[in-house]
C-alpha cells in the first residue's frame, strides 16, 4: 500500500526506484515491479501453489462440489496463504439489502481470529477448518428483511459463494457468501443474482442448441463491466456540512459562480497541485493488489467528479469487486485529506454520478452471444444474432417496469433525465445499421448475417492518416443502448449494489429464451418466432434524443414503460406478472418479492427522514443564527420551515404502511424540501461570507483552487 501522498504520485516512480535499489538496469518493459498484484486473491497460480502443498491443485476450485469433497484441504491451503501474507482473521462477507447510501462498504461481516488456545497447554494454535470456511451463522433479524425474520425467529445462515474468489485485505481473509434465512429465503443481494445466473444458463443453453450450438456441460454466463463515478471534496470542508456527513448529498447550497458550463473539467489533466491524483493512484494500487483490475481513471463532467472503470468479468465477481472499490474509495480518500461522495446527486445543478452497467452474455469458454459475427460463426446459423436480439428487445419492452424498479435508488430521484442520465422511460438504442438489419429480418426481406460496418475519417492532413471508426454513433441519452457485443444500462445509480439490476436483466432475458425454446420444442420455426417477436415489440427501439421533451412524449404515446417516481417503480415488484416471472424462473418467491418491496420503500423513507431531520438541524443550528447575526435574510420563512418539516416527518411516521410512507416521503423530498431549500439558498446569498458557517459549493467543488499538496518528502518527477 502506498503510504503517503508524495509516494503515491507515481507508481512508475516507485518501480524505477525499486529497480535502482537492487542495481538492476531495465532496458525493456517489465512486469516485475507489479508482481504482487493479485497475490491477495486465492485463485489461479496463487491457489495452485498452496493447494499443491496439500496434495491437490487449483483445478478442484473449478467445480463447486469442492465444498463437499475438499473443504478441509482448501481451508488448510487458505490458512497457509493467509499466514504467509500476515493475516490471522477471516470473515464471511455478505451483502445485506438496503445498504446503498448508508452502510459503509455495503456489506456485512463478523471477523473471527483463525486461532485458539490449547486447553491443556494454553499454547496458541491455528483454528480454521473446512466447516468454518464454507458456512457461518449470524442474526438475520437485525438486517432489513421485510418480515422474513423476527427476533424470535432470527437465524441467518452464510454459505460460501464459489463463483467469486476468496481474497485478503490487511489481516483479514474475506469469504464471499450468500445470506439466507432458516427456511432458505434470500436475505441478501447476492442470492437472487446467483439464481438468475442459473436461469440464464439453463435457458440460454437450450436456445443455443436450437440455433445450432450444443455447449454441453458449459454454462451460459452473464458478464458485466461497471463504471464507477464519484466526487472528491476537501475533508475539512466536508466536516462543515452536516448534510454531506449524514446523508451524502447537499440538501441546501447556493450554486457557485462557476459550474460545468464551460465543459472544462471532463477528462482534463489530473493536477499535481491537489491531492486527487495521488489519492486515485493509491486507490488503484490497493485494488490491483486484491485482484481488482481498475484500469481506467479520469475526471468526469462536474467539478470535483471522477471515474474509475475496471476490465469486465463474471457478474458476481464484478459486483463483489465493485462494492470493495467503493469501500476503498472512501477509506483512501480520508488518508489524503479528502472525502469521497458516492451518492447519485451530491450537488445541485451539476451532473450527478452513475454506475454504467455494461451487460453481455457468453458461453463459459468465451463465445460472445451478443457479437454478431462470432455467434453466427459458432452456431453456423446466419440468423442466430437476430434471434437473440429479438428476445432481448422483447424482454425490455415487456419488463421495462422491472428495469426501472432495479434503478430506483433514492439518489436517482434527482438524476434521471437531468442531462447526465437517461430519463425514466425504458427504451433501447440499436443504431441505424442494426435497426435497418433487424427491420429487414422481421419483414422477411433477408436472413443473412449482420455485419457491423465501419467508416473512414480523413482529416485532410499529412500527419494524421485516415482511420476507421464504428458506423454507429454513441447515444448517451438512451437508458439501454447496444454498444457492440454488450448493452449498457446507463441509468444505474452510483451508490447502488447492482445485484438487483443484473438479476432483472438475467431473469427477463432468460424468460424469453425459455419461451422461444418451448415454442421451438412444440414445432415452430425459430426465425418465425423471432420475426413475430420483433413485430410485436418494435416500439421499444428508439434511436433518437431521449432528452427531447417531444421525443419523450412520443415514447410515452407509444406505450413504452415510463415510471417517473422511484417509489411507484418499486411498487411494480409485486405486480402479478413480475411475481409470476420471478417464480417461474426460480429467482424469487412471492414472499421474497413482497419483502423486498417493503425493504426498498423503507429504505427510501429512511433516507428522506434523515435528510429532513438534517435540514431541520442545519436551519436551527447554522442558518438562523447566521441570519440573526447578519441582520439580513428570510428569518420568518426559515422559522416557519422548521415547523413544516417536523409536521411532514410526523405524518410519515403515522402512515398506514411502507408504501404510503414512501409516497409521503417523496412529496416531502421533491416538493416541500425543494421549496425550503430555495429559502435557505436565499439566506446564503445575502449573509456575509464571514458569518456563513456552512461550507459553500465554491469551497467544496473546486479542488484545483481550494486545496494544496503539502510535500511530505522531496518531490519526485516522472522523468527521474
Amino acid at each position: 500500500m502506498l503510504a503517503s501522498s508524495s509516494a503515491a504520485r507515481s507508481l512508475l516512480s516507485r518501480s524505477v526506484q525499486r529497480a535502482s535499489a537492487i542495481g538492476a538496469t531495465r532496458t525493456m518493459a517489465s512486469i516485475e515491479p507489479y508482481a504482487d498484484y493479485g497475490k491477495a486473491v486465492f485463485t489461479g497460480r496463487v491457489a495452485d501453489e498452496y493447494l499443491k502443498k496439500h496434495g491437490s491443485s487449483a483445478d478442484i476450485l473449478d467445480d463447486p462440489s469442492w465444498t463437499k469433497t475438499h473443504s478441509d484441504t482448501v481451508a488448510k491451503a487458505v490458512l497457509d496463504w493467509a499466514v504467509d501474507r500476515g493475516a490471522n482473521t477471516y470473515c464471511h462477507w455478505f451483502q445485506p439489502m438496503a445498504a446503498s447510501g448508508v452502510r459503509h462498504g455495503l456489506t456485512g461481516q463478523v471477523q473471527n481470529m483463525m486461532m485458539k488456545f490449547n486447553r491443556s497447554t494454553n499454547d496458541v494454535e491455528f483454528d480454521f477448518d473446512g466447516d468454518m470456511l464454507i458456512k457461518g451463522e449470524t442474526d438475520g433479524s437485525s438486517y432489513p428483511n421485510g418480515g422474513l425474520r423476527a427476533t424470535h425467529t432470527a437465524g441467518g445462515y452464510l454459505a460460501l459463494d464459489t463463483s467469486s474468489p476468496i481474497f485478503l485485505r490487511g489481516d483479514t481473509v474475506f469469504i464471499p457468501s450468500a445470506f439466507v434465512s432458516y427456511y432458505g429465503a434470500a436475505l441478501d443481494e447476492k442470492t437472487p443474482l446467483l439464481r438468475s445466473n442459473a436461469a440464464i444458463s439453463k435457458h440460454g443453453k437450450r436456445l443455443m442448441a436450437h440455433l445450432g450450438l450444443d455447449i454441453g456441460d458449459r454454462d451460459v454466463v452473464s458478464n458485466i463491466g461497471l463504471e464507477q463515478e464519484f466526487f472528491l471534496v476537501p475533508r475539512d470542508q466536508y466536516y462543515r456540512r452536516p448534510d454531506l456527513q449524514m446523508t451524502g448529498r447537499t440538501i441546501i447550497g447556493r450554486d457557485a459562480p462557476r459550474g460545468q458550463e464551460m465543459c472544462d473539467h471532463y477528462m482534463a489533466p489530473p493536477s499535481l497541485a491537489n491531492p486527487a491524483l495521488a489519492c486515485m493512484q493509491e486507490m488503484q494500487d490497493e485494488c490491483w493488489r486484491i485482484g481488482i483490475p481498475l484500469k481506467t481513471r479520469h475526471r468526469e463532467v462536474a467539478p470535483g467528479q471522477y471515474e474509475f472503470a475496471p476490465l469486465y468479468g463474471y457478474n458476481t465477481t464484478q459486483v463483489d469487486q465493485n462494492i470493495m472499490v467503493m469501500q476503498i474509495i472512501e477509506e483512501v480518500a480520508a488518508r489524503h485529506g479528502l472525502a469521497a461522495l458516492l451518492q447519485e446527486k451530491p450537488f445541485n445543478d451539476v451532473n450527478g454520478s452513475g454506475k454504467h452497467n455494461n451487460w453481455s452474455l457468453a458461453t463459459e469458454d468465451g463465445i460472445m452471444m451478443l457479437h454478431p459475427t462470432k455467434i453466427n460463426k459458432a452456431t453456423g446459423n446466419p440468423a442466430a444474432f437476430a434471434v437473440i436480439m429479438s428476445a432481448i428487445v422483447a424482454a425490455v419492452n415487456e419488463h421495462g417496469d422491472l428495469m426501472r424498479m432495479s434503478i430506483a435508488s433514492p439518489g436517482n430521484d434527482f438524476r434521471l433525465g437531468a442531462c447526465e442520465a437517461p430519463p425514466a422511460i425504458v427504451s433501447t438504442y440499436l443504431g441505424d445499421d442494426m435497426t435497418f438489419y433487424l427491420s429487414h429480418f422481421k419483414d422477411g426481406k433477408g436472413e443473412g448475417g449482420y455485419e457491423p460496418q465501419t467508416k473512414t475519417l480523413d482529416l485532410g492532413t499529412h500527419e494524421v492518416l485516415p482511420f476507421e471508426v464504428p458506423a454507429e454513433d454513441r447515444n448517451r441519452t438512451s437508458p439501454f443502448p447496444y454498444g457492440g457485443a454488450r448493452f449498457e444500462f446507463r441509468a444505474v445509480g452510483s451508490s447502488q449494489n447492482v445485484s438487483m439490476v443484473n438479476t432483472v436483466l438475467n431473469t427477463i432475458v432468460a424468460e424469453k429464451f425459455a419461451e422461444y425454446s418451448d415454442r421451438i420444442d412444440a414445432g415452430e420455426d425459430v426465425n418465425d418466432i423471432a420475426r413475430q417477436s420483433l413485430n410485436e415489440n418494435w416500439k421499444v427501439i428508439f434511436n433518437g434524443d431521449n432528452y427531447d421533451e417531444a421525443m419523450q412524449q412520443e415514447l410515452t404515446d407509444r406505450g413504452i414503460w415510463r415510471i417517473d417516481s422511484g417509489v411507484e417503480a418499486i411498487a411494480t415488484l409485486t405486480a402479478k406478472k413480475n411475481v409470476d416471472l420471478f417464480q417461474k424462473m426460480n429467482v424469487l418467491t412471492a414472499e421474497e418479492c413482497e419483502s423486498r418491496q417493503h425493504i426498498l420503500h423503507d429504505h427510501y423513507t429512511g433516507t428522506v427522514e434523515m435528510e429532513a431531520k438534517c435540514l431541520i438541524d442545519m436551519i436551527q443550528q447554522n442558518i438562523i443564527p447566521s441570519v440573526k447575526e447578519a441582520g439580513v435574510g428570510p428569518l420568518s420563512d426559515l422559522e416557519s420551515a422548521v415547523g413544516t418539516l417536523k409536521a411532514a416527518v410526523s405524518e410519515i411516521h403515522g402512515a398506514e404502511n411502507s408504501y404510503k410512507a414512501a409516497q409521503l416521503s417523496r412529496v416531502l423530498r421533491l416538493e416541500t424540501m425543494i421549496d425550503i431549500r430555495a429559502v435557505c439558498d436565499a439566506a446564503e446569498e445575502v449573509v456575509p461570507a464571514n458569518l456563513w458557517t456552512l461550507a459553500t459549493y465554491k469551497e467544496l467543488l473546486f479542488l484545483d483552487s481550494h486545496t494544496t499538496v503539502t510535500p511530505e518528502s522531496e518531490t519526485n518527477f516522472y522523468d527521474e
